[in-house]
């Protein structure tokens, strides 16, 4: 009997990448649309690989498993998977980390340079009010800037590779990369409340656990800069949005820009919907027209190497 591989459920316009690859190793492809934990357990029950996008892999879901060798979810945070259970039954998890660095790199710090050069208020000024020289603020020259890193993986060192070409001085708080390795990319290495006193911007990307859980809350916002900008393009749990709308607000830092959030869709009444000078966007900074289909192909060559006994690229359990 060939493999069996179950797609729980996507958002993408098209599985083509998954046929190709699944269709040639000679397995079967289900495709669910599927977040019934009771149907969930059923349609799972003989599958030998399981790709999941949004549907709760629950411990009731993991132990009506009979033949699964491998669980991939798509994208980076795997928060959807009971990974104690996954590992009591021995079943690897594993994730797809590394399909949109330049994407999210991109938008972070298309944000940060939006934020700085003020180009939402200034936009609003010139359809409301009509047409002014200057900007609604002073502004310093990027040459004169601080650009911080408050992680230092994959992304924020393209991050920092795009900011030193735009004349920032980068600096950077990782505490599992030494501060020799920061200097290869030529950043310096600095406690996080240092890091965070003197940031002109401050650049979030640190992955979300038990330590990082509402890091920037208002005693840390409390020791930035009035003038300065906040990014997050990694995990909206990250910031507490009830201290950030309030620090904004009340003068105490400049402006924040945001594509994460704690709860997503974000609500009608999400804090930072009334929150000054702050730039939202939709959780879009993974998109790009090639990201989508690079995801896919790699869930799905993770899933062909755990069937073929390889070793796994990208194992989170």
């Amino acid at each position: 009997m060939p493999y069996q591989v179950v797609i729980t459920d996507s958002t993408f316009s098209a599985e083509t990448p998954e046929n190709e690859i699944f269709g040639r190793e000679g397995y079967d492809l289900v495709r669910l649309q599927c977040r019934d934990d009771r149907e969930l357990q059923v349609r799972l029950g003989p599958a030998d690989a399981v790709l999941v996008e949004s549907a709760p892999i629950t411990a009731s879901v993991i132990e009506a498993m009979r033949n699964c060798k491998i669980i991939v979810r798509y994208g980076h945070s795997v928060d959807n998977i009971d990974l104690y259970a996954a590992r009591s039954k021995g079943i690897p998890v594993c994730n797809v980390p590394d399909y949109c660095i330049n994407e999210v790199a991109d938008h972070t710090v298309a944000l940060a340079l939006a934020a700085l050069r003020q180009i939402p208020e200034t936009d609003r000024r010139v359809r409301q009010y009509g047409w002014q020289s200057s900007l609604p603020r002073p502004v310093r020259p990027f040459s004169e800037s601080i650009f911080c890193l408050a992680g230092f993986g994959r992304i924020a060192r393209e991050v920092a590779r795009r900011a030193r070409a735009l004349g920032f001085t980068v600096m950077a708080y990782d505490p599992f990369v030494s501060p020799e390795v920061m200097a290869i990319f030529d950043v310096v290495s600095l406690p996080l409340d240092d890091l965070i006193r003197i940031a002109d911007v401050l650049s979030l990307h640190c992955a979300l656990n038990a330590d990082t859980y509402n890091m920037i809350r208002q005693d840390r916002l409390s020791l930035m800069k009035p003038g300065a900008i906040l990014v997050n393009t990694a995990q909206g749990d990250l910031v507490d949005a009830e201290d950030l709308s309030y620090a904004l607000k009340q003068g105490k830092l400049w402006a924040a820009a945001v594509d994460v959030f704690d709860t997503e869709p974000l609500p009608p009444h999400h804090p930072l919907r009334q929150a000054p000078n702050t730039i939202l966007s939709s959780h879009v900074s993974w998109y790009s027209s090639d990201s989508t289909p690079l995801m896919q192909r790699k869930a799905a060559q993770e899933a062909v190497r755990a069937l073929k006994g390889m070793v796994l690229l990208n194992r989170v359990i």
